[in-house]
């Protein structure tokens, strides 16, 4: 299996690592607080959404590249590698400055334009699974980025659309041992947007170690029913340290 380096003893693959962050940057106290916390637990990669792709267009977007200002400095402060969403291909360049790993997310799996634009950069790139993305269209959206020229992927499971609406979406994890068949890409899987609920959190995680997956990532917030974007989905600070209790 590949190992995508992102520091100096830091990979996706091999060891299991755990992403975390809030699902929005939402101002700089608010990452402040969740930086210190996540740096004190032994955290190295934060995540966080500075450009927001929202169902509803009267929801909060982001705050664009003053969130990626915001998460640099957190970033330098606390020695993180960072992982935000590029959503335009034009955004590329400018996010070079900004930011560790390049997400793609659910909605762009299929956004051939990006994928090659994404190939061209020498960035490690997160490659969610479309909400509607059989494996095999994965693989190949997987497989767009590597022929054009960089093959630092990893793929990230975060569920897939079924009928049934008790949770957000259905989380394949059988996606996890498929994709380390199939290819050498390293794969983590994401049970905050993979499930919906924070209850489901926990057991997801455990289910992904089980199957060897590489990791997961994970939303928190300090006060998840104040958060601007899917609280329903993110652990609190207490939460998040249960979590890591039971799975240590």
């Amino acid at each position: 299996m590949r190992r995508v380096k992102l520091d100096e003893g830091l990979y996706i693959g091999g060891e299991f690592e755990i992403i975390a962050g809030p699902c929005a940057v939402e101002n700089s106290g608010q990452m402040e607080e969740i930086g210190e916390f996540l740096s004190k637990h032994g955290i190295k990669i934060l995540r966080g959404g500075a450009f927001k792709p929202r169902t509803d267009p009267k929801s909060f977007q982001g705050l664009g590249v003053e969130g990626f200002k915001i998460l640099k400095k957190i970033k330098e402060k606390y020695n993180f590698k960072i992982v935000s969403e590029i959503m335009d291909p034009r955004d590329i360049e400018m996010a070079h400055n900004y930011i560790d790993i390049f997400q793609i997310g659910s909605r762009n799996m299929y956004n051939y334009s990006l994928l090659k634009e994404m190939g061209k950069t020498n960035r490690p790139i997160l490659l969610k699974r479309g909400m509607s993305a059989t494996i095999e269209e994965w693989i190949k959206a997987a497989e767009y980025i590597e022929v054009a020229g960089n093959n630092n992927i990893i793929l990230c499971e975060r569920g897939i659309r079924s009928f049934d609406d008790y949770t957000r979406n259905l989380l394949d994890l059988m996606a996890v041992p498929i994709i380390k068949e199939k290819t050498n890409y390293p794969i983590i899987v994401d049970p905050s947007h993979g499930t919906g609920r924070r209850e489901l959190i926990l057991p997801a995680v455990k289910a992904a170690m089980a199957l060897e997956a590489d990791g997961v990532m994970i939303e928190i917030h300090s006060n998840p029913e104040e958060a601007l974007s899917d609280g329903a989905q993110s652990l609190d600070f207490e939460e998040f340290r249960n979590l890591l209790t039971k799975i240590n």
